[in-house]
């Protein structure tokens, strides 16, 4: 799971209503049932317009990828193109066949499979990035998602303020309604700043952050496959891909 988001998730939530307890206001008075449907509802309504149906629909699935996300390692990665890197150099890239079982991440089977089958450098460069601009783009759909909703979210409470002050001012006889009345109107945008700045761009950043890392895992294994194909020397390849990790991952690397 990723705790990131949860334990922020529950900071902010547990900041919130430790400023409201402190001010000693009742918790009854920042919920306003209509002000939600209007910032919920306006926000979901006007990101289906501006994205597809489909991408909109999808996003619970996203979420459920965000919070058990299968974070890309580079340690395995670079370990398994060293250990195709020995074959080739030892036995010939015919030799890999009998290695493509073994292989479980499928942007590495691409890569040694087209090696394997006498493709140039140029071809296996060209299709391998058509698989990251492929995984890119599919990145790209939950993301934009979510950065149409936190948009959205605080124009429709600013919107769902407006009604509320319109409605207030519409009853400026009873001056015991006009302060109950602006706390209700001004909960729309509350709520809208909330959804936004604490639920959709923040989590629409972390999807960018984990796109980021795949593209850069994909990109050392594309360098590997090339220089595999290239009939560079394993210690070579090693040392040239380790030059992407942090200390302590390379240290992870000696030891696998």
């Amino acid at each position: 799971m990723e705790l990131g988001i949860v334990a922020g998730f529950i900071g902010v939530v547990a900041i919130f209503l430790w400023a409201i307890w402190f001010a000693g206001a009742p918790y009854s008075a920042f919920i306003d049932y209509p002000s939600l449907a209007q910032v919920i509802g306006g926000g979901i309504c006007a990101t289906i317009m501006a994205a597809r149906i489909k991408d909109v629909t999808s996003l619970p699935k996203v979420l459920m990828k965000i919070l058990m996300p299968k974070a890309p390692d580079m340690v395995p990665a670079i370990k398994t193109i060293v250990q195709c890197a020995e074959i080739a150099r030892r036995d010939g890239v015919l030799a890999l066949e009998n290695k493509v079982q073994e292989i479980k991440d499928p942007f590495i089977l691409l890569g040694i499979q087209m090696a394997v089958d006498g493709s140039d450098g140029e071809l296996i460069e060209s299709v391998m990035r058509s698989e990251m601009d492929a995984m890119a783009k599919r990145h790209k759909v939950g993301k934009t998602v979510l950065e149409l909703t936190g948009k959205y979210a605080p124009a429709m409470g600013m919107i769902g303020t407006l009604v509320g002050l319109v409605i207030m001012l519409g009853n400026m006889d009873d001056p015991a309604a006009i302060g109950p009345g602006m706390a209700v109107a001004l909960l729309t945008t509350l709520y809208g700043a909330l959804l936004s700045n604490c639920f959709a761009l923040p989590i629409a950043d972390k999807l960018g952050g984990y796109s980021r890392r795949e593209w850069e895992v994909r990109e050392v294994i594309l360098q590997g496959i090339l220089a595999i194909q290239k009939g560079d020397n394993p210690r070579v390849v090693e040392q040239k891909l380790a030059t992407c990790l942090a200390k302590k991952d390379r240290e992870r690397l000696k030891a696998a």
